[in-house]
C-alpha cells in the first residue's frame, strides 16, 4: 500500500501545528512533516513535541533537518526527547541544508558531512558510544531509535543514503527515466556497504501543481522545472531536455531565494519561459485532481519501489483560518480511494 505525507502544515503557532496533524490524521495521512528552517518556522521539534501528544497513529518528522545550523549530537539529542513522548511515531529527514543554510550565508554540507552526520546521529541514538576527540566516547543518555531518511536528488548523495540511510526520500520529479537512476543510485549504495537493498526505504517528493487553468499551471511548473536544474543540471541531460536560455547562475539574481522557494511562482516561471512543457510534465504532477491522479498511477506503475509519496503544493496553500485552500482535505478525498 502506497502511503502518503505532507510537509505542509500550519506552523504558526505549536497548538496550530498539533491541531493540524491531527486534522490529516483524521484524513487518512500517514505521515504529517514540518521543515527546518531556523529563519523561517518556528522551532521543529517544540512543535513535533505537541503534534504527538495530540495524535495517535500518524507518523511526524522533519523534511528536512541539516547538520549545518545544528549539529549531530543536538539533532539526536532533540529527536530522541521528542520520540519518548510516544516511541515509534518519530522519523528524522536529513538533507544538506540548502535554502536554510543560505538564507543565513553559509554553505549547504558536503555529502561527506552528512553522511558523518547521520552515522553519527544514529549511533547515538542506537545507544553506541561514539569515539570523538575527548577523553571518554559521547553516548546519548536518554537515547531512542528513530529512522533517518534523506532527502535528495544528487546521485552522490543518494548513493550515500544507500549506504547509510533507513530510507530516501527522493526528489528528481515525475520522470521514469530519472526515477530509475535514482532508484538504482540508492540501491547501489546499499550494495557497496554490504546492505540488503530492499531495507532501504524508498519515498518520493512531487512538486505537485493542483490549478485547472493551464497556462498558471505551466508558469509554476516552469518555475519548478528550473527549481530541479538549478542544483542538478543533470536531471534534464538524464531526459533529452535542453536549457534553451540564459545561464541559471544569473538568473538565479531575479529570485529568491530559490525558484523553488521563490514568493511568486508565476513571475518565477516567466523568468524561464523559454522552457518547454516537457519541462513541466516531467517535473511535476499539474493540474484537476483527476489529472494528477491519473499522473500518480502512471509513476506508480513503473514497478519502482516507492512506499511513500509526498505530494508537495506549489505554491504553499495559506492556513485554511487565514483563509486558505483545504489542500489536504482535498487530495485526500480526491486521490487517496483512486489509488
Amino acid at each position: 500500500m502506497i502511503e502518503f505525507g505532507l510537509n505542509r502544515l500550519d506552523t504558526r503557532t505549536p497548538a496550530q501545528f498539533a491541531e493540524d496533524a491531527l486534522r490529516l490524521e483524521r484524513l487518512g495521512w500517514h505521515y504529517g512533516f514540518i521543515p527546518s528552517s531556523p529563519l523561517l518556522v518556528q522551532d521543529p521539534y517544540v512543535m513535533l513535541a505537541h503534534a504527538l501528544a495530540s495524535t495517535r497513529t500518524i507518523r511526524i518528522g522533519t523534511l528536512i533537518e541539516n547538520p549545518v545550523m545544528r549539529h549531530p549530537a543536538v539533532i539526536a539529542g532533540s529527536i530522541a526527547t521528542v520520540d519518548r513522548l510516544d516511541p515509534g511515531r518519530m522519523l528524522l529527514g536529513m538533507g544538506v541544508g540548502d535554502t536554510a543554510v543560505r538564507l543565513m550565508g553559509r554553505r549547504p554540507a558536503t555529502v561527506a558531512t552528512l553522511e558523518a552526520a547521520i552515522r553519527t546521529i544514529k549511533g547515538l541514538n542506537a545507544g553506541e558510544r561514539i569515539p570523538v576527540a575527548a577523553p571518554r566516547p559521547a553516548e546519548l543518555r536518554h537515547a531512542s531509535p528513530v529512522p533517518v531518511w534523506v532527502a535528495t536528488q544528487g546521485p552522490k548523495t543518494l548513493r550515500m543514503a544507500g549506504r547509510v540511510a533507513d530510507g530516501v526520500f527522493i526528489r528528481v520529479g515525475v520522470h521514469e527515466t530519472n526515477l530509475r537512476l535514482a532508484v538504482d543510485a540508492v540501491h547501489a549504495g546499499a550494495i557497496e556497504a554490504g546492505r540488503d537493498p530492499g531495507d532501504v526505504r524508498i519515498g518520493c517528493v512531487f512538486h505537485t501543481i493542483v490549478e485547472e487553468d493551464a497556462e498558471r499551471a505551466a508558469r509554476i511548473g516552469r518555475a519548478t522545472a528550473a527549481g530541479y536544474y538549478e542544483y542538478t543540471p543533470d536531471l534534464f541531460r538524464n531526459i533529452g531536455l535542453d536549457w534553451p536560455g540564459e545561464d541559471v547562475v544569473s538568473l538565479k539574481r531575479r529570485v529568491w531565494p530559490d525558484f523553488h522557494h521563490a514568493r511568486d511562482l508565476e513571475s518565477a516561471g516567466d523568468v524561464v519561459s523559454f522552457l518547454p512543457d516537457d519541462a513541466v510534465d516531467a517535473f511535476a504532477l499539474h493540474g484537476s485532481f483527476e489529472a494528477i491522479t491519473d499522473q500518480l498511477r502512471t509513476v506508480l506503475g513503473f514497478g519502482l519501489p516507492i512506499e511513500v509519496v509526498v505530494p508537495h503544493p506549489m505554491p504553499t496553500p495559506l492556513p485554511l483560518s487565514a483563509g486558505g485552500y483545504d489542500y489536504a482535505r482535498h487530495f485526500a478525498e480526491a486521490v487517496f480511494p483512486a489509488l
